[in-house]
């Protein structure tokens, strides 16, 4: 197949729809711009099909189906591709690009979504992953925000406005189960509507030819881990800006592309919300709390060895959102015989969580290779000072000598007794405020954006 060569695809049948479609396609995978020009949409002559065509607009052509859906196709769209996987087995062979997008053309797959409630009723909370999307729509940066996680098997579930009704979730049926994740379905439903004009790729990545029919977006990625990158150089070159968790992963993102864009702006720990964690009144009956999967990365043998060296008396809380070491961590305890009790996994809302984390008085971060936690900004709005592990890689820059401490393994139970001692000192609220809730990330954000803009 030579560059210039066009490929014809027709009779494409759906249970709905019969799409015709021409495709212009580059022989080496889409390695370049992957377009679709759409020519005719044609309904099936059974009744109940025609009935499901009349439905999202396709009996009467291609020019009817644009107009039924120009709210969702005229609007400014980010959309967040999270490594997230559910579901239980990746069938054999995927569904073929073409009855995929003949699904989505009809309407079988899902419909496009915006948001009926003024923009003022929405309130930035959520997951990490939520946030920093929820945040540009809250900013007028993007008139709609999704996020899209991967499902293995050939029925995912229809999209979710359950989180949040400014945000939807859509899952697509992976092709396998290799990473960067290829999906015939994703791509289908970017040759449907059209790339975001904003594209988010965290963790694991996606296949190329999905970043090739997005090459009009602007494309951001985070590795949302201590690796700076987890996708090849095939995947990364496809990047306008990377977000990093320090300057260090900032460096060596450099050093794969030098005219690459980067920015410490981490997803975790930036985009916090004031209002999902905040002080309460009440008594603190821990004097520790640490918030972190039930996973070895975590590090939580840290902290049962410091509170094995401290005084009698000296209780902790551990809250495992999810992890397979739940009963290991259980045991580990009851062998030192450390004063320590445990909430999760599973996981429990927010509100709880913030919840107990005022029932302490320091909050920990005991991991080495990890990301930049989320939690770092978290403890800190529920007003709780922060002592992390002085070898943590990723995140170190939000404490400050009023948010907290640093120490090495060895010397935790020392820094644990002297922020105890001294809590008055710190006022990681108003630091968070002043620098990391969702209002300055995504203004620095912005800046990022635009001056990567001014440069093309």
């Amino acid at each position: 197949m030579t560059e210039s060569e066009t490929l014809f695809l027709t009779n494409i049948a759906s249970s709905d729809c019969r799409l015709g479609l021409q495709l212009h396609v580059h022989p080496s995978k889409l390695k370049r711009e992957l377009r679709a020009v759409p020519i005719v949409a044609i309904a099936s002559a059974n009744a109940a099909s025609a009935n499901v065509t009349a439905r999202n607009g396709l009996r009467h052509g291609w020019t009817e189906w644009r107009e039924l859906n120009k709210q969702y196709l005229g609007k400014k769209r980010l959309v967040v591709i999270s490594d997230y996987q559910a579901g239980w087995s990746v069938p054999s062979s995927p569904l073929s690009i073409e009855e995929l997008r003949a699904q989505w053309a009809s309407g079988a797959r899902g419909s496009p979504f915006t948001a009926e409630r003024p923009i003022h009723d929405l309130v930035v909370q959520g997951g990490y992953i939520e946030r920093l999307p929820l945040a540009c729509l809250k900013m007028g940066i993007v008139d709609i925000v999704e996020v899209w996680t991967h499902w293995r098997g050939a029925r995912p579930p229809p999209e979710d406005l359950t989180t949040n009704p400014f945000l939807v979730r859509r899952s697509f049926a992976m092709n396998g189960p290799e990473a960067p994740f290829a999906s015939n379905d994703m791509l289908a439903h970017i040759l449907t509507f059209g790339a975001p004009d904003i594209l988010c790729v965290w963790g694991l990545g996606v296949s190329e030819d999905i970043l090739v029919a997005c090459k009009s977006s602007y494309k951001i990625y985070n590795s949302i881990d201590a690796p700076t990158w987890r996708v090849p150089r095939s995947i990364s070159q496809h990047f306008d800006l990377v977000l990093t968790g320090a300057l260090w992963q900032s460096q060596e993102a450099n050093r794969r592309h030098p005219e690459m864009k980067t920015a410490v702006l981490p997803i975790g720990p930036e985009f916090a919300s004031e209002s999902m964690f905040y002080p309460l009144d009440g008594p603190r009956r821990y004097d520790i709390i640490y918030v972190a999967a039930a996973q070895a990365y975590k590090r939580h043998d840290i902290l049962f060895d410091a509170l094995a060296k401290l005084p009698l008396g000296m209780r902790a809380l551990c809250v495992c959102g999810y992890g397979e070491l739940g009963n290991i961590l259980r045991a580990q305890v009851q062998t030192l015989g450390i004063d320590v009790d445990f909430v999760g996994p599973p996981g429990v809302p927010y509100a709880e969580v913030n919840s107990l984390m005022n029932q302490a008085k320091i909050g920990v971060v005991c991991g080495i290779n990890d990301g930049a936690p989320a939690i770092l900004t978290e403890y800190m709005l529920a007003g709780l000072p922060v002592l992390a592990n002085s070898a943590l890689v990723c995140g170190l820059q939000y404490i400050t000598p009023r948010t907290g401490e640093t120490a090495a393994a060895d010397d935790f139970h020392h820094a644990i007794l002297s922020m105890l001692e001294n809590l008055s000192n710190y006022s990681p609220r108003q630091v968070v405020l002043d620098n990391w809730t969702w209002p300055h990330s995504v203004r620095k954000l912005c800046e990022i954006m635009d001056s990567r803009a001014g440069q093309k």
